[in-house]
């Protein structure tokens, strides 16, 4: 009986330093964890130049496609090029044809049959008229309006290629980094299971 009492005692002990010794061998694993350094999360954000929009324009107005050149979009210049030459072919087009029919109708109120709009016979003699005087004054009409419209179109995109220049210029220097961020928002109210859809506006200090 003291024999079996002795080896459930020194059985008890056993256990008893082989568990101490397993949570000292744990005990380096389950130590604390190193501090969490929080760095700092703000982003600089760009340095805005006021006086950026305005130079943009002002370099447009000087030389079309300055502007763009300045902004560094330079695959725009030969777009705003394209559709100012556009419409300047368009105007000297038509102010060319305005021109020779203004000329033979006062040719014709002067007395003479000699502008390019008589057929003329083998000696040069006048035989019939291709356009009469009456069509002479609606042809001066015509590309005279012609005229006119294409200038407009001109003027029209030159000043678009000023607001262009100047657009741009904002909206480079638009602030969009992660600091200033709006998204929409959903909230589920907990007392009547309704729901909220909005904007929320976050700005990170």
């Amino acid at each position: 009986m003291p024999n079996k009492f002795l080896i459930a005692l020194v059985t008890v002990i056993c256990c008893c330093f082989s568990s101490f010794s397993q949570e000292k061998e744990k005990a380096p694993t389950d130590s604390i964890p190193p501090p969490i350094v929080i760095t700092d999360t703000i982003v600089n954000s760009k340095t805005i130049d006021p006086l950026r929009p305005a130079k943009a324009a002002f370099l447009s107005a000087v030389l079309p496609g300055l502007g763009q050149a300045y902004n560094k979009k330079y695959w725009k210049i030969p777009i705003v090029y394209g559709a100012l030459g556009t419409g300047m072919y368009f105007y000297l087009n038509n102010d060319r044809e305005y021109r020779r029919y203004r000329d033979a109708f006062r040719r014709r109120l002067a007395g003479f049959e000699d502008d390019e709009f008589f057929n003329f016979d083998e000696n040069g003699n006048a035989i019939s008229e291709r356009v009469s005087e009456d069509g002479l004054r609606r042809a001066q009409q015509l590309f005279r309006r012609n005229k006119e419209i294409s200038l407009l179109v001109t003027i029209g995109l030159y000043a678009l290629n000023i607001i262009d220049a100047n657009v741009d210029a904002h909206l480079l220097q638009y602030n969009v980094d992660e600091n200033l961020t709006l998204a929409p928002h959903y909230e589920l109210n907990d007392i009547d299971r309704s729901s909220t859809v909005g904007l929320s506006l976050n700005w990170k200090f």
